[in-house]
């Protein structure tokens, strides 16, 4: 990774529409290499009224966070500042922030209304170029969505400087799990990426397993043992309501899959004791097989554009993974090194797909290019599976599990060069995550 130093403009969000003004951003290009990280400094953002005190330093606290949290990024300390910030139009003082080593200057103010919202408006400085990036802009939106803002906000800083789009304002669904390691508990939950907002979508009454969002970030696929057997429930998440897709001819279906419109799911379903891969439309109910081999057929994940879909299979002797076209067909075989391969993701950029492998003894989390090729394994432990990309395609989330009787699964994130592994900051056992695409 290296730096290109460019300027930016300003940024806007929450449906007000600003004008931006043609400009070029402080730049990090994102390669394989390894960077140190730009140091910034984000003073706390200034209460214009007494109301938006604790909203102020609270947005600036995520805004740090979500920022610091990438690994590109270097937060300097308050304590090492020289100039302190108390009006947002007061001007900047370069040389003072030069002097501490910050690259870029983040500053803002929030106002409360007696309606109960909140103004939000903030400038990004290049400090070595002397100039604000841009013009000050102001948002707007209810005080509970104080956290929405400042993901905004750092979204759009993530963006303007390293010119990826970005990932902070999406959430994350997953399986909460609770109780003894071989007794365990198990729910469905969403939080913000973070960690941050849990909320439960069903209770422990039954198991569930691999939650799927739809591309609108709006309904929710999963398995349910709740009949005894593997069955795939589809969930809207805004009236946590669910219901069962159409019965089928089978003992058990699982490992459900939308496709990029939203319109088909694709998934396993085991007939006389062999699983293969078949695909339902969700506003007819039809279904079509796509794959017939005496073999496991399963982890279905379409391609970006819907045309392909990866998938594991034991045909070949052992795990591994397949590609063929979204209407079935013959598949070619994508993974050939040691070990077996499992649960591939397509990345929402198209041109790698994650997996997880066990080798030797050890669970990896990896990716590849769609034909197979440029494998890289990028973390390694005792259990390490079930990947999922956050919306611009440059991070993963996965569960890790510890050994032992007293082994807990977590969740942890690591970027696409193996750098910056981090623990998902909650509480709690949990397994099983699928990230949702940006919020609108």
């Amino acid at each position: 990774m290296t730096f290109i130093r460019t300027l930016c403009v300003s940024l806007a969000f929450a449906g007000i529409a600003a004008p931006m003004v043609a400009a070029e951003p402080l730049r990090i290009v994102i390669d394989e290499g390894m960077i140190e990280p730009l140091p910034f400094a984000a003073p706390s953002f200034v209460a214009e009224n007494p109301g938006a005190a604790e909203v102020a330093a609270a947005m600036t606290e995520v805004i740090v966070a979500d920022l610091a949290g990438t690994g590109l990024f270097r937060e300097i300390p308050s304590s090492a500042f020289i100039s302190q910030v108390t009006s947002f139009d007061a001007p900047v003082s370069y040389a003072d922030w030069k002097a501490i080593n910050a690259q870029a200057l983040v500053t803002g103010a929030v106002a409360a209304t007696s309606d109960g919202r909140i103004n939000v408006k903030f400038r990004l400085y290049d400090v070595f170029s002397d100039a604000p990036l841009g013009d000050g802009l102001q948002f707007g939106g209810g005080q509970g969505d104080w956290r929405r803002i400042a993901h905004k906000v750092a979204d759009q800083i993530y963006a303007r400087i390293t010119g990826e789009s970005a990932y902070f304002d999406s959430r994350v669904v997953y399986v909460s799990e609770s109780g003894p390691k071989d007794q365990r508990l198990k729910r469905l939950a969403i939080m913000d990426y973070d960690g941050a907002n849990v909320q439960y979508l069903t209770d422990s009454s039954t198991i569930v397993l691999a939650p799927r969002f739809s591309p609108a970030g709006d309904r929710v696929l999963y398995t349910s043992f709740e009949t005894g057997f593997p069955r795939i429930k589809l969930m809207d998440i805004a009236t946590v309501s669910s219901r069962a897709l159409a019965e089928l001819s089978g003992n058990m279906t699982f490992a459900p899959r939308f496709s990029p419109d939203g319109g088909t799911v694709v998934f396993s379903l085991e007939q006389g004791g062999n699983t293969d891969l078949y695909s339902m439309q969700l506003s007819s109910g039809q279904v079509s097989q796509l794959t017939n081999a005496p073999s496991i057929e399963t982890a279905p994940s379409f391609s970006p554009d819907g045309s392909q879909i990866v998938f594991e299979s034991d045909r070949s002797g052992n795990q591994q993974l397949y590609v063929m076209s979204a209407g079935g067909g013959e598949p070619t075989r994508i993974s050939f090194g040691e070990g077996r391969y499992g649960t591939p993701v397509w990345s929402p950029r198209g041109d790698l797909v994650a997996f997880t492998k066990q080798h030797a003894g050890r669970f990896h989390i990896g990716v590849m290019r769609t034909d197979g090729s440029e494998e890289r394994l990028l973390t390694a432990s005792f259990l390490d599976e079930g990947p999922t990309w956050a919306p611009n395609g440059r991070v993963i989330m996965f569960t890790r599990e510890t050994s032992g009787a007293g082994g807990a699964a977590q969740l942890y994130s690591v970027d696409i060069s193996g750098r910056n592994l981090r623990k998902v900051p909650m509480e709690g056992a949990a397994s099983d995550p699928a990230w949702s695409p940006l919020l609108p």
